[in-house]
């Protein structure tokens, strides 16, 4: 930003350079003109001019004006962002150059360099070298065009000069000059800023892509690693949902087999019957497990209200394994979210799963109790319980479920086997933990 405001400034510097050198011009013809009438020599200036000169105040005004509208027309060009409008204002500008060139008598071409200072500052570089080449080439030949034309028209400089004596005249035309050598010398220094200026833009541009390119290849690399995570977090899911639903229903089916093994010769009634509530059990399961592989929640949770679907759940096992199952209920809450209900209906199945599994119990126990901040789940069994837990697929699907929920989970063997739950009720899921579990 600082080296614009800098080019800028010096942009503005060479047209109040300019502007001041173009006064000086007009004032010095103007007064010489004025001290020609009143020493009364105007003939023999006349004679020595060759032409008529024009008077003083038209010098005056035109070049005012002139002035005045060359720094317009160059605002707007620079402002402007439309490219055939910019031709336009260009060629404006530099037939207002030549303009102010004449009402100066030709005296000063300096203000051309404005005209190229302006084109040179909308040059943005793509492919206009030689449009820009041509474009300044062409602008001095109207210029010297013009002043060949006007040449026999106007007074020059140095007849203005002339009427003083040979030391002042000297000190004139010095002045003169230096004006000029000045003037190109802000120009040059103009230039090499803004080529420096354009060349620091083009290398902050390039940083910049490079910036891009280096954030893209992040993104993309980003991208595969979340795909990663997402295919992760889908096999975890569904090994946790295939364990908890065929493992629950294989475990009601191996327990409730068992006990028509040993009725089958002494009351096959019975057996039937049992065989009958292992075969609904079969296709429950099996309907569980297409559920689950196609994201979709158990289908008791589907059809039956919270309460009512962990009694189900219960109950069918119960029937199917021999297993008895009791509930114990403190408080309730009833605005569960659905990830809520999934989680605890599967930490129920998958802790009475492993207690006819691993612990060979007859009886469990369900105790649901808590507030309004969170809800406090124990299961307990009456089975051979264990000394030495280890964490195995069962286990540790359910600490997943639950630090999803943020809660915690926590088992021990007292007389059986003791699995406590418990879950905020006031706090969102987060999906991202234990992602790459």
């Amino acid at each position: 930003m600082m080296n614009f405001l800098t080019v800028t400034g010096m942009h503005r510097m060479l047209y109040v350079y300019n502007g001041a050198v173009v006064f000086v011009l007009m004032a010095f013809m103007c007064l010489t003109q004025d001290r020609i009438n009143r020493s009364m020599a105007a003939r023999s200036f006349l004679e020595h001019a060759g032409a008529i000169p024009t008077p003083a105040p038209v010098i005056f005004l035109t070049t005012i004006a002139t002035f005045l509208c060359l720094v317009v027309v160059g605002h707007f060009y620079r402002k402007n962002k439309n490219p055939r409008v910019r031709y336009l204002l260009l060629a404006a500008e530099i037939v207002i150059c030549m303009l102010l060139m004449r009402s100066l008598n030709l005296s000063y071409d300096g203000t051309v360099l404005l005209v190229v200072a302006d084109l040179m500052f909308r040059y943005e570089g793509q492919r206009q070298e030689y449009t820009l080449l041509i474009a300044m080439i062409c602008l001095y030949f109207i210029a010297n065009y013009n002043m060949a034309i006007f040449q026999t028209k106007t007074i020059s400089f140095e007849a203005y000069a002339s009427y003083y004596n040979a030391d002042a005249k000297a000190v004139i035309l010095a002045i003169r000059n230096s004006l000029d050598s000045i003037n190109t010398v802000f120009f040059v220094f103009y230039l090499v800023l803004l080529v420096k200026s354009k060349h620091e833009e083009n290398e902050r541009v390039r940083l910049l892509n490079d910036k891009l390119e280096e954030a893209n290849q992040r993104l993309r690399a980003y991208a595969i690693e979340v795909e990663q995570m997402a295919e992760t977090r889908e096999r975890n899911r569904l090994a946790r949902e295939i364990h908890d639903t065929l493992g629950h229903a294989l475990t009601g089916i191996a327990a409730g087999l068992d006990a028509c093994i040993m009725t089958l010769e002494v009351a096959p009634e019975v057996t039937k019957q049992q065989l009958n509530k292992i075969r609904d059990a079969a296709k429950k399961g099996i309907t569980d497990v297409r559920r689950s592989v196609k994201k979709l929640r158990p289908d008791d949770l589907e059809r039956l209200p919270f309460q009512e679907a962990l009694m189900e759940m219960t109950k069918n096992y119960s029937e199917s394994s021999g297993m008895e199952i009791t509930f114990d209920i403190f408080s309730w809450s009833e605005n569960l979210r659905q990830d809520q209900e999934d989680v605890i209906y599967r930490v129920l199945q998958e802790s009475i799963t492993n207690a006819k599994r691993h612990g060979h119990a007859t009886k469990v126990k369900i105790t649901i109790g808590g507030n309004e901040n969170y809800l406090l789940i124990v299961i307990a069994d009456n089975g051979r319980g264990c000394d030495d837990v280890k964490q195995g697929f069962g286990l540790k699907h359910m600490r997943e479920r639950l630090e999803l929920l943020h809660g915690t989970v926590h088992y021990w063997s007292d007389e059986g086997f003791i699995v406590e739950a418990m879950i905020p009720l006031n706090r969102e899921v987060d999906y991202d933990k234990n992602s790459d579990s």
